[in-house]
């Protein structure tokens, strides 16, 4: 909450006339400080990801166009080392030990440069580049989306007790357009380039471009559990399941906040798009059609059309899209009409249409188009295909927290990792006593 309070107040900054007005009376070099003592360090940051993304989607463009296995066996591009040399090199730098040097040579001046390797290796096993990458979607996303729709507001942070566990659904609410939503996007991504391209490029290449991508995911869906206090105990599990279950299947309306409702919660990540100007929805737009790039590559590469290159198989798609939404609105006129005996039915039909990727796209730009929808009344269709997208990323986040909560090791090694060696004791000791308290009081009601 604090970073995104700072983020959105950068970006109100960025579009005030005070900025505007000492960039053009400043000279250069007072320009430059004043632009990287406000709000050059969250721009730099937005640009950082949206290379991130370009790169991504170029990538998977050469691949289903065909353009990287042309590229790659081109004997002028095939043979020619010092490209290679260069890809080597951006690959290291990828990696993020260019960004260190200026920190290592810091500390080396100040203090020596045995402390500083010792600082930077220590700084490795604290993990300190996994929250700070986690940091950069945080700066990104609320700088970015006040950029484009402005709605900057007071976040109340508090000065509580920090070393708490945060449930499952409390971390999802907080992080889930900000990276969850970014971080899948990303990996499937990744997996779509690889699928693909598997057949003419080696497993060392593919390594050497994503590595640097793969640990920007991995740290987008799962810091905050790696972070969160007793994050990996079974029973923290369980409960956090209840509560998520409980909070995805309440109803919303009106007084129902959104820490008790999955539809109010929903309901206000959307409010930013109602108090649009117009350049704020058509860039949103814009920035949802990204996804018809998914749409070629799942109509012209999943060995359904036969090797047909035309647009009528294209056109198809949008059919299949279009009859989604039919039954999607059946389901949910039927669902009000008709008897309880039929919700399985009803259910089972939801399930098979929830796993369409396809839909994510209109999902995204009915959003952008709330006031057309619920004229036409489709809202409660984009709502229930936007719920189920929401269980089934839950479902992604949450099986290999699950996962590793079975082996009891892992939750000790988090402790250690996480705490000092008195805290790690004292928890350890609290969580006997706290099994001890259970067992007297089961004792006293039998």
């Amino acid at each position: 909450m604090f970073e995104a309070k700072i983020a959105n107040g950068n970006g109100e900054q960025t579009l005030s006339r005070d900025i505007y007005r000492l960039g053009h009376r400043f000279d250069f070099f007072r320009m430059l400080s004043c632009y990287f003592t406000t709000v050059g360090f969250y721009f730099s940051t937005l640009v950082t990801v949206l290379t991130v993304y370009v790169f991504l989607y170029g990538r998977l463009y050469l691949v289903l166009s065909g353009l990287e296995q042309e590229l790659s066996q081109e004997p002028a591009i095939r043979d020619n080392k010092p490209l290679q040399v260069a890809l080597a090199s951006q690959s290291f730098v990828q990696i993020g030990f260019l960004m260190a040097l200026p920190m290592l040579m810091e500390i080396g001046l100040e203090r020596g440069f045995q402390t500083a390797l010792s600082e930077f290796i220590l700084m490795q096993l604290q993990l300190a580049p996994v929250f700070f990458t986690f940091s950069l979607g945080t700066k990104t996303h609320y700088y970015g989306r006040t950029l484009l729709h402005g709605g900057a507001k007071y976040r109340p942070t508090g000065r509580g007790f920090v070393v708490f566990h945060a449930k499952f659904a409390e971390n999802y609410r907080l992080y889930s357009r900000s990276h969850f939503v970014k971080g899948i996007e990303m990996m499937i991504l990744l997996i779509v380039y690889q699928i693909c391209g598997h057949t003419y490029r080696s497993t060392v290449a593919y390594v050497l471009i994503t590595a640097s991508l793969w640990f920007m995911v991995g740290t987008w869906l799962f810091a905050p559990f790696l972070f969160n206090p007793s994050g990996f105990e079974w029973q923290k599990i369980v409960d956090d399941w209840t509560d998520w279950n409980k909070w995805i299947n309440n109803r919303g309306g009106i007084g129902v906040p959104s820490e008790k409702s999955w539809e109010s919660w929903w309901e206000e990540e959307q409010e930013h798009l109602q108090y649009s100007g117009k350049r704020g929805i058509i860039a949103e737009i814009l920035l949802a059609l990204r996804f018809f790039i998914y749409q070629y590559g799942l109509v012209y590469h999943l060995h359904v059309t036969r090797e047909t290159k035309s647009f009528l198989v294209y056109g198809a798609s949008w059919l299949v899209i279009v009859l989604i939404l039919f039954v999607m609105k059946t389901v949910s006129v039927g669902r009000r009409k008709f008897s309880a005996s039929y919700q399985l039915v009803f259910r089972l039909i939801k399930g098979l249409i929830f796993l369409t990727f396809l839909s994510i796209l209109v999902i995204l730009i009915a959003q952008a188009l709330r006031p057309v929808v619920k004229k036409a009344g489709f809202w409660g269709s984009v709502r229930t295909l936007a719920r189920g997208y929401e269980i089934v990323m839950g479902l992604l986040l949450f099986t290999p927290v699950a996962f590793l909560a079975w082996f009891p090791f892992v939750s000790e090694f988090q402790t250690r990792m996480l705490f000092n060696q008195a805290f790690s004791r004292g928890l350890q000791i609290s969580r006997i006593l706290g099994g001890h308290r259970k067992d007297r009081t089961s004792r006293h009601k039998e």
